[in-house]
């Protein structure tokens, strides 16, 4: 058949049509249009009119009513409104700075996530999967979403069904594990049906569409999903939904506590008490810190989609910066897509001399659809018009690995892998078959079969070789550079393939991939065990299933692995859903690329340093930015336990927290987020940012307790508290700050030195905007010897949380060891 692009597309008709309501919808009888000619325009547009089309009512991504709300509505924006209640409240006008704050964080936060959305909108349009159809009596290559029910289409091997289908002619054997678990190819054929959400792995049928959209079968299990299955969050967004939710617990009695001790037991004003109970909440409240992972996980994003890399899930950036083991198929990955017939060897001469060889392969690709690259390699070179009728056809699938056909008058012929058509036979092979392998050939095996094909399993007694055909792939130019990067990133490299495993260790040893000649034939891999050990032992894989694939994927992650997958076959799929991170080539099979978290539009391996480099500064800097943060949580909560049972004062101001908070954590944080960092991430999130952020809290907490007693002691007043303990804590998070900066490089350099002036700026210049009085003689030496105790109590305070840390690893270790 000839395609033609389609150019009649859906767009143009009216806004709105095909999401009509199904309950108010027109009926519109079903319509068995004849294969031939498929629906007409009027018929199509009938459809689309009364939402009949193949558009689900889920989106890729949220719209943009969804994200305003998600930004604006939050937790903390709520809490944050009550406080500025209180405030006006007692006319504490000049302290609501954080409302100003905490409005351009959300203005910010909403403006980003809808750049990516619209990034990731216009990647969804551009990989979305076209399909063959017939329209009156032409085919056409329409989008999968401006389908309509009835139309006629048809679906090849590597196609992923997007609609309920019943077939009409032809046969294929489909894979439904991703609706069922099940993974067994079931074979289909006239008048079966065909479910959306599973995919073709074999053979070619034309069928007609029975329910498409939120009527298709894969549309009606989600809705039945979707209110008891919750989407899977990243470690790192749960670590931050667990802190919010602890201390959005505690805000609520703390505060009342803090309330009541500064107003009945200190004996504060109402003002002064509510002032300084709203500065201990905003001290603990992360307020930024939410905000700043979803905006630097959508500029990821946006950046992704500048490489013309799909998203599908925002969940993989953090994964791709935590993937210590890649696995790549051989061919489309570290291969081109393309191949070549280099040439075929003879191996019996007498029976089949090289004529009838030549004439049983353009019989062969003459009546079998080219559906694989090997296939469309074939046919170039052997198809040619031939009278030979097949009786019966067997298509290619990766779990056979073989395809046959039965002529009439001429009997049955196989052609396929050598060691799954031979089987224990192929030791009579071997020794032809091995030199061209580990030259990298991928090497056929033509033979006569004296048998039927339609019975389970080959009968090894039947097969007669006639013909090895050796097949070439081209190496991309780019995979030595790229397996070097990832060599030097410390990412293990396993190549699983469906190939010979020599010839696969001969490309991968080309490509430069260290361990490519510790190979093993994933055929001989029995039991679970033994692929367990594999998994960890050898780096090349040949002769693998896609089950197999599935299953070395789970092993490495049963061994500790984050892995990242790449493929571009339908073989591919069941390892690409059930990796960490999917990565799929666009220019392979639609179901590839319909189930991968990641999709390479360019189909270009020589980009992945880039993302895997992009998933790690995402990660590495908010876990850098989130240390920031969490220094100004840790000291408030502590500090606030502290006034509630030694009946000191909060020493800060809601106005002097929105300053340090500003020129120490949100301005800075927003900078590192977007600097290079290509460090791969361990460990778990929350404890990463604690560790730094630790010892800095507990210099803190130290010094402003020291400043309380001194106040105490020499009877202060609280205005000389207040502007003591801000100094303090400002110049403290600007010591934390230059750890956080190191190293340095230009960029941080002016982000360090450029808030060390505006901070120097603000207290001396415009002190009394933010309630820092001028000194006394005594106060200032106070001062002055708690900010030269500042980097010592910092040193000392990570000196114990290291010791500390030092001690919990010995203690658990030995408590391994004991058990």
């Amino acid at each position: 058949m000839n395609w033609k692009k389609n150019s009649k597309s859906l767009e143009n008709q009216e806004a709105g049509k095909g999401n009509v309501d199904t309950e108010e919808r027109r009926e519109i009888a079903v319509l068995e249009a004849d294969p031939g000619c498929g629906l007409d325009a009027e018929e199509v547009r009938l459809r689309v009119e009364n939402g009949y089309v193949n558009r689900s009512d889920s989106s890729p991504t949220k719209s943009v009513g969804d994200i305003i709300k998600s930004n604006t509505f939050t937790f903390f924006n709520l809490v944050f409104v009550v406080l500025g209640g209180c405030l006006i409240a007692v006319g504490s006008y000049t302290n609501l700075l954080f409302l100003v704050i905490a409005a351009a964080n959300t203005f910010i936060g909403i403006f980003q996530e809808v750049r990516s959305k619209r990034a990731v909108d216009r990647l969804t349009l551009l990989a979305e999967q076209k399909i063959h159809c017939i329209r009156d009596g032409e085919w056409e290559e329409i989008p999968s979403s401006e389908l309509v029910r009835d139309d006629i289409v048809e679906f090849d091997n590597g196609s992923q069904i997007c609609a309920d289908a019943v077939i009409c002619s032809g046969q294929v054997t489909v894979n439904e594990s991703l609706l069922t678990g099940e993974t067994d190819a079931i074979l289909k054929q006239s008048g079966d049906e065909l479910k959306s959400g599973s995919f073709v792995n074999g053979g070619r049928c034309v069928a007609r569409l029975s329910q498409v959209g939120s009527d298709s079968y894969a549309s009606r299990l989600a809705r039945e999903a979707k209110s008891d299955v919750k989407l899977a969050k990243s470690e790192m967004m749960r670590s931050l939904d667990r802190l919010i939710r602890v201390i959005g617990i505690l805000l609520v009695p703390v505060g009342i506590c803090l309330f009541i001790n500064q107003y009945q037991m200190l004996g504060l004003p109402v003002k002064g008490a509510v002032e300084a109970t709203v500065a201990a909440l905003i001290g603990m409240i992360p307020e930024g810190l939410y905000l700043l992972t979803s905006i630097a996980i959508a500029v990821g994003v946006l950046r992704l989609s500048r490489r013309k890399v799909l998203v599908r899930d925002m969940n993989c950036v953090e994964i791709l910066a935590r993937v210590d083991t890649l696995c790549v198929d051989k061919t489309g990955t570290i291969t081109e897509p393309g191949m070549d017939v280099d040439r075929f060897i003879l191996l019996d001469e007498e029976n089949f001399p090289e004529e009838a060889v030549t004439e049983m392969l353009a019989a062969f690709y003459d009546n079998m659809d080219a559906d694989n690259d090997t296939g469309r390699a074939m046919a170039e070179r052997f198809r040619q018009d031939s009278d030979w009728e097949a009786a019966d056809i067997v298509p290619f699938t990766s779990d056979t690995k073989w395809s046959g056909i039965t002529f009439e008058e001429h009997g049955s012929f196989l052609i396929g892998a050598p060691e799954f058509i031979m089987g224990s036979r192929l030791k009579e092979l071997k020794k032809k078959i091995r030199p061209w392998a580990e030259q990298g050939m991928r090497v056929l095996l033509a033979a006569a079969y004296d048998g039927n094909l339609k019975e389970d399993g080959l009968q090894e007694a039947c097969i007669r070789p006639m013909a090895l055909i050796l097949i070439t792939n081209r190496l991309r130019g780019e995979a030595a550079e790229t397996f070097r990067y990832f060599k030097e990133q410390g990412v293990s490299v396993r190549v699983i393939s469906g190939d010979n495993p020599s010839t696969v260790s001969e490309v991968a040893r080309q490509a430069g991939i260290e361990g490519a000649e510790l190979y093993v034939d994933a055929s001989t891999l029995k039991t679970e065990s033994s692929l367990e050990a594999a998994a960890e032992k050898y780096r090349v894989f040949g002769r693998v299933t896609p089950e197999q694939k599935c299953r070395l994927v789970k092993a490495l992650q049963k061994n500790g692995h984050t892995v990242a997958m790449t493929g571009d076959g339908v073989n591919d799929v069941l390892a690409l859903k059930e990796a960490d991170c999917g990565i799929a080539m666009a220019s392979g099979s639609q179901a590839a690329c319909q189930i991968a978290q990641l999709v390479l539009l360019n189909s270009d391996f020589q980009s992945m340093p880039a993302i895997v480099g992009e998933g790690r500064r995402v990660i590495n800097n908010i876990q850098r930015a989130a240390s920031l943060f969490l220094v100004k949580n840790i000291f408030s909560f502590l500090l606030s336990l502290v006034s509630l049972f030694a009946g000191f004062p909060y020493p800060l101001l809601p106005l002097q927290l929105s300053l340090i908070g500003s020129l120490t954590i949100g301005i800075p944080s927003f900078f590192l987020a977007l600097e290079p960092n290509s460090s791969r991430v361990e460990g778990h999130f929350m404890s990463n940012v604690f560790y730094k952020a630790l010892p800095g809290g507990l210099t803190n907490l130290f010094l402003v307790l020291g400043i309380e007693l001194f106040t105490y002691a020499f009877d202060f007043p609280v205005e000389q508290l207040y502007s003591i303990s801000a100094v303090t804590v400002l110049f403290v998070g600007l010591l934390v700050l230059y750890q956080v900066c190191r190293p340095f490089d230009w960029k941080r350099r002016t982000v360090w030195g450029v808030m060390t002036v505006a901070a120097l700026v603000c207290v001396v210049f415009f002190g009394e905007l933010f309630s820092i009085r001028p000194l006394t003689l005594q106060t200032a030496l106070v001062l002055a010897v708690f900010l030269l105790l500042a980097q010592p109590a910092m040193h000392l305070a990570l000196w114990l949380f290291e010791q500390g840390n030092r001690l919990y690893r010995c203690l658990k270790k030995y408590g391994t060891e004991n058990n």
